[in-house]
């Protein structure tokens, strides 16, 4: 047996099974966020949104321009921008960690990847650095033979 053959059998040995299947009782706030994000995010969210804005200006003669009137519009944009700060963490945080684990599996399943690589998300900062800086030269060296190939 080839040393090809018996590294391909351990990893066959490692797979991890990706058959997760939602289940009913799933995470309520997660589902919501992603189902606000998506209409936050959508055209009607904006027109909706415009249309508020300009029934706040319309009526600005009405109320005398008032600072009731104008307070209006600041409690209001200050308590949706405060709500929507925590949907649209929750939905960048779970898009990180889908990409994460996606990158994870394309990691494992190729044989000459560094398995050292998945879940780098979890280090320090210094330790990011440090392999920021062993991949700044190895990009170095690959420019260095790059020049040298062309000479």
């Amino acid at each position: 047996m080839s040393a090809d053959q018996t590294v391909q059998k351990e990893n066959a040995a490692v797979r991890v099974s990706t058959n997760v299947k939602p289940q009913a009782t799933a995470d309520t706030f997660g589902h919501f966020s992603a189902q606000a994000s998506a209409w936050v995010g959508s055209k009607w969210a904006f027109l909706a949104a415009v249309l508020v804005i300009g029934g706040w200006a319309a009526t600005g003669p009405l109320f005398h321009y008032s600072d009731t009137w104008q307070l209006v519009i600041n409690t209001g944009t200050t308590i949706v921008t405060f709500i929507m700060v925590f949907l649209i963490q929750n939905t960048q945080n779970r898009d990180a960690k889908a990409i994460n684990l996606k990158l994870d599996e394309l990691i494992h399943s190729i044989d000459k990847a560094e398995n050292e690589m998945m879940d780098i998300e979890s280090l320090s900062d210094e330790e990011l650095g440090e392999l920021h800086k062993r991949y700044e030269a190895i990009r170095a060296e690959c420019m260095t033979r790059a020049q040298r190939a062309k000479s």
